[in-house]
């Protein structure tokens, strides 16, 4: 596998793709492969656009302008920087090539890519408005801290999707990176997909057989995002304890301080003692704050469940497209079969009227059946080719599944292994506030 050069790879996908018609049986098969090839590529590399070049947002900006409707507004835009990591013929590294996007503009993007690979887990953007926080916490959109927090989002939605191994490949993302880009994924006609999609997904639709594995995985999505809703819960309400009681240990440093202008001998014990409480409870800021980046990290696997439902529903549809085309196969066949045998199975306009007015002639039958053979045979051509696009979209989502799941596994364990370590660290933080507290009583 490392003996193939990367442009070649990349080259031949590309051409691959370009070939091949968007949602077509070919395409979610075409994709299946290219994401078991890549899959284990990963194990050892990165994607090839992340070998390439740096991405990260950079920094935020509030602005003031006119919207769509000529109405004034603040909004804030925020600063994409990519730079080459590779030098060219042994040069200085470039300098960065920076732009600024609004979070509307990161919006569209998302939807693009919801509606262009409908079997992969599309990465979540961080929240429009702060959910789950202690009440201490600015619920305002432009509050420098959670603008920050959104940054911080923004930039791991990019590396999410440039770390994706068919995501990272597509021409609108990445000039959605490097230059203009609205026009292009305008061009796509991805709003006119996206339309027709969101009607048929509100559809009401009911799948007789529905497949065992997405309606597993429905079910599991739907209680991952019940426990990580009520874990955010829980730790507001213990944010907003743990303000209170930390708070409230500045009360003890006030009461040390005037005890000690009282004292002669104790008084510096005192004092320092006081100043140390009035260090203890300052720092419960900093420590909500780094808080909340856990909590953002737990967030963005609270909306990865609406990304998963989503891979659910369309494959709902997907099958309830294949079963109505069964369906109407099995209607025309039973039509053909009357007609041949001249007996109606089941009560129809058309039998009444062949018994009120008398039957057909020979060449009215013939017609019919010719007609019918014809229907039949587009048909049986529709329910293979939707059987195919169905089995093959399973397989294509079922590798970005396991992908996700290795994905999610690493990412939750990781952070809250951290959040441990950080309220371990915190109560140490505690202890040795006491402590120091202590030594001042002791030295009294």
């Amino acid at each position: 596998m490392s003996d193939i050069p990367d442009i070649q790879v990349k080259s031949n996908v590309n051409a691959a793709f370009d070939n091949t018609p968007v949602g077509s049986p070919c395409y979610y098969f075409l994709m299946s492969q290219t994401l078991m090839f890549f899959s284990f590529c990963m194990v050892e590399r990165e994607t090839d656009l992340l070998r390439k070049i740096e991405i990260n947002v950079a920094e935020a900006e509030k602005r003031t302008g006119k919207n769509t409707v000529n109405i004034q507004e603040t909004y804030t835009v925020y600063l994409i920087e990519t730079r080459y990591v590779i030098c060219v013929l042994g040069g200085t590294p470039a300098a960065p090539d920076s732009l600024w996007r609004r979070y509307s503009e990161f919006e569209l993007l998302r939807t693009y890519l919801l509606v262009t690979y409908p079997y992969i887990i599309i990465p979540p953007l961080p929240e429009k408005r702060a959910e789950f926080m202690w009440h201490k916490l600015s619920a305002d959109n432009l509050d420098p801290d959670f603008v920050e927090r959104r940054r911080v989002g923004l930039e791991n939605f990019l590396l999410r999707v440039a770390s994706h191994p068919i995501l990272s490949t597509d021409k609108i993302f990445f000039r959605f990176l490097t230059e203009g880009w609205r026009e292009a994924v305008l061009e796509t006609g991805f709003q006119d997909k996206a339309d027709s999609r969101l009607k048929s997904l509100s559809a009401m639709f009911r799948v007789k057989n529905p497949d065992t594995r997405f309606t597993a995985l429905k079910q599991y999505s739907d209680e991952l995002n019940t426990v990580v809703s009520h874990l955010l819960r829980v730790r507001a309400r213990v944010a907003d304890r743990l303000y209170g009681v930390y708070k409230v240990h500045g009360n003890y440093g006030r009461v040390f301080s005037e005890w000690s202008a009282i004292e002669k001998e104790m008084g510096d014990g005192l004092q320092s003692a006081g100043h140390h409480m009035d260090t203890y409870a300052a720092s419960i800021d900093d420590i909500l704050e780094e808080e909340e980046h856990y909590a953002d990290q737990l967030k963005e696997y609270l909306f990865y469940t609406d990304a998963v439902r989503s891979i659910c529903r369309k494959h709902e549809l997907i099958q309830y497209e294949l079963e109505m085309a069964a369906q109407d196969l099995a209607h025309k066949k039973q039509q053909k079969e009357e007609l041949v045998t001249g007996t109606v199975r089941i009560f129809s306009l058309k039998g009444m009227t062949s018994k009120l007015f008398g039957q057909e002639s020979q060449e009215q039958r013939e017609s019919r059946l010719a007609a019918l053979g014809q229907s039949i045979q587009e048909g049986e051509e529709m329910v293979k080719e939707k059987n195919k696009e169905c089995q093959e979209f399973m397989q294509a989502a079922w590798e970005d599944i396991e992908r996700f799941k290795e994905q999610k596994d690493k990412d939750l364990r990781e952070a809250l292994i951290s959040y441990a370590i950080m309220q371990i660290s915190m109560c140490k933080k505690g202890i040795q506030v006491w402590s120091n507290a202590k030594e001042c009583f002791n030295k009294m």
